[in-house]
């Protein structure tokens, strides 16, 4: 019983944490940028022109940030630096595509903001490419 009030935990437990938040959280990210990546050209006709960049510059960057980028992390490939774009990616469909709604339309979004976040905190954990490499 004491162990589980305790908030010392061992490295491996961190380390399993950390692989299984990326691991989770990318594999559910990838089928919506896999998605837009094979209909991009019916996709890029109606997709949203964020800062004037154009639908389909738009719609390149999220489905590099969503399927790329996520494939990295899930990898625990430069992560950090990877997971930035995602990071992004899911801020502007929180708060532009969805207006914020973050209770709503929104939820899912914000559910993979908040859980991408410590991912950005911590690193990967040892049980990633960055984690055997050393870095």
């Amino acid at each position: 019983m004491n162990q589980l009030l305790s908030t010392r935990y061992p490295p491996w437990a961190f380390n399993l944490s950390m692989f299984l938040l990326r691991v989770g959280l990318c594999l559910l990210m990838m089928p919506h940028g896999y998605d837009k990546l094979v209909h991009f050209s019916s996709y890029r006709l109606e997709f949203m022109n964020f800062l004037g960049i154009g639908s389909t510059l738009s719609l390149a960057l999220v489905v590099f940030a969503e399927f790329f980028c996520s494939l990295f992390v899930m990898i625990g490939l430069f992560t950090r630096l990877t997971v930035i774009p995602l990071i992004i990616e899911l801020s502007v469909v929180v708060v532009e595509a969805h207006d914020g709604d973050v209770f709503g339309k929104g939820e899912m979004g914000t559910l993979f903001l908040i859980g991408l976040l410590p991912v950005l905190c911590c690193g990967p954990g040892k049980v990633s490419v960055d984690g055997i490499m050393g870095k």
